[in-house]
């Protein structure tokens, strides 16, 4: 009887870490395609169709289909499930049919038997008292046979009515599960020709699409020129510095040796050595800085709280034909979002992006930090700036979403930005 019961547990445990799984994934996907639905609903307040709406449609479909996957096999759990309780449910009642078949046997031989034979004449009717104490026994024995059989019967019937409504919970939830898989079908029938009239509307709309991107990327294109100019500007700017220094100082050094020279007849007590100039103090601190910046390499923190990553560093095709060249990481976040500069330094430039918005490089030593796409500004050119200091904020990319822009150069060498940020 244990292992029957055993038999009706064990497959609901086996199962039940399984059907926890699915169901909290059902609960991430349905909160997925809320999302999803959000972000729909705000590209649609534009009246022209955008690659955004395209997207957004594109997304909900492929997780209303992982939806769907996802109930379907929870129904193949409930179905295992069921076939199992019917099999123990079929045991079950076989067992109790036996125990009642017995039963009934027993309880028709005594019946036939009660008027022909005496327990009492048996009892007495002995050779000796050891048979007469048997006879007892045996009876007692025989007594407590019949009820353990009847008792064992009405397990059995407890058994089957639990089972039966343990099978009624399991379809109940079947059949609620096939209502929701009829819903997210229905439901997905609709998004598709959602999409159907959306590409049916882009292709109708494809030119101006088009032209949209091609502008895109044409400002990209001119974005990364324009900070490849400035980024050049700088690193002339530098060495210009540095060459200016050089010759200072060896100048500094020879009009020294010439004062000594015409001293060298008379008696003089030896001068203290000159104190570094404003430039060596400039470029001796530009060098730590530069030392400091590269040892927290893979330790930076991103400059801004981003949702996804639009684009990563590299060569890309984009929607419109074509290849450009990435020299950083596009993020996509939150329109207004807080920038902030990833290290310490200098702001040497404020400039107007293609796009009509801002941007800001930061020095490092020899490293600079380029952040564009911004919408204001919180630093002018000159100031110094601190570690993880308030820079500006992210600017809207049209489709209600912020797009920000950050490069990292070493001299005129653009770097791959992952690689510092941790």
């Amino acid at each position: 009887m244990f292992m029957l019961a055993l038999a009706l547990v064990l497959p609901a445990q086996a199962q039940s870490k399984s059907k926890k799984q699915l169901e909290k994934e059902r609960t991430q996907l349905e909160a997925e395609i809320k999302k999803l639905n959000a972000d729909l609903a705000k590209a649609k307040k534009n009246t022209k169709l955008t690659s955004s709406q395209l997207n957004a449609l594109n997304k909900k479909i492929k997780e209303r289909n992982r939806l769907i996957d996802n109930i379907n096999g929870q129904l193949s759990h409930l179905d295992a499930q069921i076939s199992q309780m019917n099999d123990s449910i079929t045991n079950v009642q076989s067992r109790r049919q036996t125990l009642q078949e017995n039963y009934a046997a027993a309880v028709r031989a005594l019946y036939r038997e009660y008027n022909n034979v005496d327990k009492w004449v048996l009892l007495f009717d002995t050779p000796s008292y050891n048979k007469a104490l048997l006879r007892t026994k045996y009876f007692k024995k025989y007594n407590a046979y019949r009820l353990d059989q009847s008792a064992k019967i009405r397990d059995c019937e407890k058994q089957l009515r639990d089972a039966n409504d343990e099978l009624q919970r399991q379809k109940t939830e079947q059949a609620n599960l096939l209502t929701q898989e009829k819903r997210q079908r229905d439901q997905l029938t609709k998004e598709q020709r959602q999409k159907e009239a959306s590409v049916k509307q882009s292709k109708a709309n494809e030119k101006q699409l088009t032209s949209q991107l091609s502008k895109k990327e044409a400002q990209k294109r001119k974005l990364q020129q324009q900070i490849q100019r400035l980024i050049d500007e700088e690193v002339r700017k530098a060495a210009a510095a540095k060459a200016a220094a050089k010759a200072a100082k060896t100048s500094s050094k020879s009009g020294g040796a010439k004062s000594a020279a015409g001293k060298s007849g008379s008696t003089a007590t030896p001068s203290a050595p000159a104190e570094p100039t404003v430039t060596d103090k400039t470029l001796a601190e530009e060098a730590a800085l530069s030392n400091d910046f590269a040892s927290n390499k893979g330790k930076l923190a991103w400059p801004v709280a981003y949702t996804s990553i639009a684009r990563n560093y590299g060569i890309y095709t984009h929607e419109s034909g074509g290849q450009n060249m990435n020299n950083g990481i596009d993020l996509v976040t939150v329109q207004g979002t807080n920038v902030y500069a990833v290290f310490k330094g200098k702001v040497t430039s404020v400039f107007t992006c293609p796009n009509g918005t801002q941007g800001i490089i930061i020095r490092h030593g020899d490293y600079m930090t380029v952040y564009a796409n911004l919408a204001s500004l919180s630093v002018k050119k000159g100031q110094s700036v601190s570690t993880r200091a308030t820079i500006g904020t992210v600017a809207s990319d049209g489709a209600g979403h912020g797009e920000f822009s950050f490069q990292l150069w070493k001299g005129r060498e653009s770097q791959n930005p992952r690689s510092w940020l941790r």
